[in-house]
């Protein structure tokens, strides 16, 4: 019972750390692509970015499905790596079907597996959340301060045009 639980807790461990670093890897993307985030259009960029995000969640849930099928198949538990996989993405994504168990001396890990699914679909999920709502509040904060750079120049009776002709001069 032991051995299951330190095996489980460290595949858990495992994913969660990967799924840790992927988030800071994705959010080093979006501040890197900062400023053409938020420039016009952004409707289009906004799709971008949850495109992007989406994928890079299914790759995160991918690896950690994949971790959990490569432990079971080391272990022994399944003579197939198939076996291992489609158990491994049931109980991570806590389907539970039940029509492949794991035997009674490894049947902890079945329970540990959708546990760490279920936490990291939790972690995945406000990742995807606040990865767009940092866009957005960035988009709209971006506009705010074109309208208000507009409204300066108008009110010191500047044109757009005047004020990029200034720029390339200087």
């Amino acid at each position: 019972m032991f051995i299951q639980i330190a095996i489980g807790s460290l595949l858990m461990v495992a994913s969660i750390l990967f799924a840790g670093l992927a988030y800071w890897a994705l959010e080093a993307l979006i501040a890197r692509s900062g400023p053409w985030l938020m420039r016009d259009p952004h409707r289009p960029k906004l799709a971008l970015v949850l495109a992007v995000t989406v994928l890079w969640v299914l790759g995160m849930v991918t690896v950690g499905v994949w971790l959990w099928a490569f432990a079971l198949r080391l272990l022994g538990v399944f003579i197939t790596m198939e076996a291992s996989v489609y158990f491994s993405l049931v109980a991570f994504t806590t389907l539970g079907f039940g029509d492949i168990l794991l035997p009674q001396e490894w049947r902890l890990l079945s329970g540990m597996a959708a546990a760490n699914g279920l936490l990291n679909m939790g972690l995945l999920t406000a990742m995807l959340v606040e990865i767009l709502r940092h866009v957005r509040l960035g988009q709209i904060e971006w506009r705010r301060q074109q309208l208000l750079e507009a409204a300066a120049s108008a009110a010191e009776g500047h044109t757009p045009a005047a004020d990029r002709e200034h720029r390339r001069e200087v």
